[in-house]
């Protein structure tokens, strides 16, 4: 009888698996990640993949790539390096031996390492016979083959059987990381139904890697991660766009509004649009425009009519939606904007991540047009930022940019199902009788307390009014081209977004002894580096404080008072200081710029190196 392999724990492990893009690495590693939410570890994704749709294979550049962390412990990012890096061909491992950590483990599928391929990748040499591979643990198995063995009887062709090798290194990962496998079994089941010859091929894919790995001599070793210790309650594994989605479904609700998205497809911001598809049972209407103006004019029109409105797009797109965007401000009616940004200028990076729109966002219409920003700082906290986005359109009568990126959108962690009961109640009250003198009805009489003016559904009796582009008188809302009704009108606007502030919550800081000298001030998706960063750098024996922006416009009322309290404010961006621009103009503060535009998030390593400069030279 074979002895068991032994078991060694970790705890945490960092797993990036790499082919062409169209050898199903996404797929291989979502179901791989599914498989470790089942298991209740804490876990953070970053999927990467070339904007082309079919890029040229076997070519760096057409590389498709997926990481997976996961602890048993609380974690923030996807990490900086992987531990284990499972390339399927020369490209891939060309395009990430550079970050695979020292001693790292590297499983290779020798069969695509031939000649030609080495050259289109780019090798000189064969690094698997030149000694460029030993500093790490090199598992050179020709993938391929033992899955065209394990296939011989599918009745498949060589082609169509070769394509289940994702399968093979999944079911090898998770016979090496002891991770479930009954939930990927029936996902291959329902996918493939249809082609049953497919389904049974796949499981059968799987099966033998897991099987390989277990009788093997290759791998010597079993490891196990345990379950994270979460705070009670359902858990569910979410990217940044679904829980987006859901934060808007969830905000309709809480309105008791339909929810109606107008949108053209953009990476990366197309899968709200194609979540948002699938709810048209609570009252979701999702229509898929000739172009971005056309989607948020519908959108727009939307709001005018009743509804909860949304347009999603990416840098891109808001340029084009800008005029419109203007129009919304000065019809002041709700309107929700998700930014999911991207590398940029111009088509840029469209797979590719950075936080560069936030000027955009804050000024990038003509004339004084003053809109509010929120930013979300997580995958699963993309739900509360488009709640909170609902709420301060809803309120104030405004359109409201929220701010996301592709590391947020495509990226995975575990999220806490809330309770609705627990979620505000974003209900409001639309206008139904005049509010003037002798029965009129004033469209620009405004509430007191937030200055918004009264929401009107279009055919209430009584209660007709223009709309349009040109400024409106105020109270009335006719045409008016009074300079002091114009100067009126614009400060009125700045007072209403101004006036936000008034009942935003106080900045959370996070300085566990209360007696840091430098404090790291970020926004959006950097919110998981800094922490991590800022952990590394409490490691060491230092003293770091940290605080997070979700409100861009207006800041918090106390953002000045929290950034007085410290000798050094640092800022990290990816964009070239943004955020430090407004910070150094609003507040007078000298503050310390950290910035990068690659296209991926910061290093935690690197990030915390900065900040210990920081630290020790002021």
């Amino acid at each position: 009888m074979k002895t068991p392999k032994p078991v060694q724990q970790l705890d945490r492990v960092i797993i990036r698996i790499a082919g062409d893009s169209g050898d199903g690495m996404q797929l291989t590693g979502e179901r791989l990640t599914q498989e470790t939410a089942s298991l209740g570890n804490d876990l953070f994704t970053f999927p990467a993949f070339p904007a082309e749709i079919r890029a040229p294979a076997g070519t760096v550049a057409g590389v498709s790539s997926f990481q997976l962390h996961f602890a048993d412990h609380d974690i923030l990012t996807a990490g900086d390096r992987p531990d284990v890096l499972v390339a399927m061909n020369p490209a891939a491992l060309k395009a990430n031996i550079a970050d695979l950590t020292a001693g790292g483990t590297l499983i290779i599928d020798t069969h695509a390492f031939t000649s030609r391929a080495l050259a289109r990748a780019g090798w000189a040499g064969n690094p698997l016979t030149d000694g460029s591979l030993d500093a790490f643990t090199v598992h050179a198995i020709d993938l391929t083959r033992l899955t065209l063995d394990a296939l011989a009887d599918s009745g498949l062709s060589r082609k169509d059987a070769e394509r289940s090798k994702n399968m093979f290194a999944l079911g090898l990962l998770s016979w090496m990381y002891s991770r479930p496998t009954e939930a990927t079994l029936d996902f291959l089941g329902t996918k493939f139904a249809k082609k049953p010859a497919v389904a049974a091929a796949n499981i059968a894919a799987f099966k033998a890697g897991w099987n390989f790995g277990e009788t093997t001599e290759s791998f010597a070793v079993v490891y196990e991660v345990k379950p994270a210790s979460p705070a009670p309650g359902t858990y569910r594994n979410i990217t940044g766009n679904t829980a987006c989605s859901l934060g808007l479904l969830t905000a309709a609700h809480q309105a008791r509004l339909p929810l109606f998205l107008g949108a053209y497809p953009i990476t990366p911001a197309s899968d709200i649009l194609h979540e948002l598809s699938k709810h048209q049972r609570f009252g979701v209407r999702a229509l898929q425009f000739e172009d971005e103006i056309a989607a948020i004019g519908a959108a727009i029109g939307a709001a005018f009519g009743g509804a909860l409105a949304v347009t999603a797009s990416s840098g891109p797109g808001i340029a084009l939606k800008s005029e419109a965007i203007g129009l919304a401000v000065s019809l002041e009616i709700p309107l929700v904007i998700c930014d999911v940004q991207r590398g940029g200028p111009s088509t840029g990076l469209p797979t590719k991540t950075e936080q560069s729109d936030l000027l955009q966002a804050m000024y990038g219409r003509n004339g004084e047009a003053p809109v509010p920003v929120v930013a979300a700082q997580s995958p699963g906290d993309c739900f509360h930022a488009a709640l909170e986005a609902s709420r301060i359109a809803l309120t104030y009568r405004t359109p409201v940019f929220l701010l996301s990126d592709g590391y947020l959108a495509n990226g995975a962690e575990p999220w806490p199902v809330p309770n609705l009961d627990d979620l505000p109640d974003l209900g409001v009250e639309f206008a139904t009788q005049p509010n003037g003198p002798d029965a009129t009805f004033l469209p620009y009489l405004r509430d007191p307390q937030t200055l918004a003016r009264p929401w009107a559904v279009p055919g209430t009796p009584g209660l007709e009014h223009r709309i349009g582009g040109v400024e409106k008188a105020d109270r009335t809302g006719d045409i008016s081209y009074s300079p002091d009704n114009h100067d009126l009108m614009v400060r009125t606007r700045q007072a209403k977004v101004d006036g936000i502030a008034r009942n935003l919550p106080p900045l959370a800081v996070d300085d566990p002894d209360n007696n840091a000298q430098v404090l790291v001030l970020g926004w959006g998706s950097t919110y998981g580096p800094i922490g991590a960063a800022c952990r590394r750098v409490r490691a060491a024996g230092h003293r770091i404080a940290q605080t997070h922006l979700r409100h861009l416009n207006p800041f918090p009322p106390d953002l000045g008072q929290v950034l007085a309290a410290y000798d050094r404010v640092v800022i990290p961006e990816m964009n070239l200081g943004q955020l430090a621009m407004l910070i150094r103009a609003r507040y007078l503060v000298d503050a310390v710029s950290i910035t990068q535009v690659r296209g991926v998030p910061f290093k935690a390593a690197h990030l915390a190196d900065a900040l210990q400069e920081v630290i020790d030279h002021g």
